[in-house]
């Protein structure tokens, strides 16, 4: 019965996503991007924690749910606009995820845990909400920085580098430093580690 509904679950995050008209390149073809993205959640979590909770691997796959419906240029082109375009996703991602999960049977502990992480709620005290956090900047690091670095400022790039690097944990680290980069990307990545190895 669980597995039926996470399984639903998944579905309903998957229909909702592959309405994303944006494509990304996979295997030769075309996909949503965000209901790559959404795959790519899941397959990391899958890696990094086999076991996770049934709430962790809800909120992996909700994570960017109908991200396009809120551009970045909704909001002012500052950092404050940043951090407030930030904040509006995390509440609409938890909020478009409720719906699906109520629709498909989940009960409200479970829609409030989910909810609650997809918000980044206590990071670096919640143990769920940190591997949630490293799964994000793993899928980020590996799939999405180095056409992002090629499209910014150096400075810039190296500055994101270090905040990432500081919102995972020590696991994330290590993993981190085994993945394929690229020679450019891996380089900015080492440029950007002297002054944040010790966060």
């Amino acid at each position: 019965m669980e597995h039926d509904r996470l399984r639903a679950a998944f579905d309903r995050f998957d229909a909702e996503n592959a309405r994303d008209e944006h494509r990304e390149p996979l295997d030769g073809q075309l996909v949503p991007g965000e209901l790559l993205y959404a795959r790519r959640m899941s397959a990391w979590l899958g890696r990094v924690a086999p076991d996770a909770s049934e709430a962790l691997r809800l909120a992996a796959r909700a994570q960017h749910i109908r991200r396009w419906e809120i551009p970045r240029d909704t909001y002012p082109m500052t950092r404050a606009g940043y951090h407030q375009w930030r904040t509006r996703l995390g509440q609409f991602h938890a909020q478009v995820a409720g719906e699906i999960l109520r629709d498909v049977g989940f009960d409200e502990a479970i829609v409030a845990r989910v909810q609650s992480l997809i918000r980044k709620e206590r990071l670096k005290q919640d143990p769920e909400a940190q591997m949630l956090e490293d799964v994000i900047c793993l899928v980020f690091l590996e799939s999405y920085f180095a056409d992002f670095a090629k499209q910014h400022d150096e400075q810039k790039v190296i500055g994101i580098l270090r905040k990432t690097w500081r919102k995972m944990s020590p696991r994330g680290h290590e993993l981190a430093l085994q993945l394929p980069l690229t020679p450019e990307a891996r380089s900015l990545v080492e440029r950007a580690l002297p002054s944040s190895t010790d966060s």
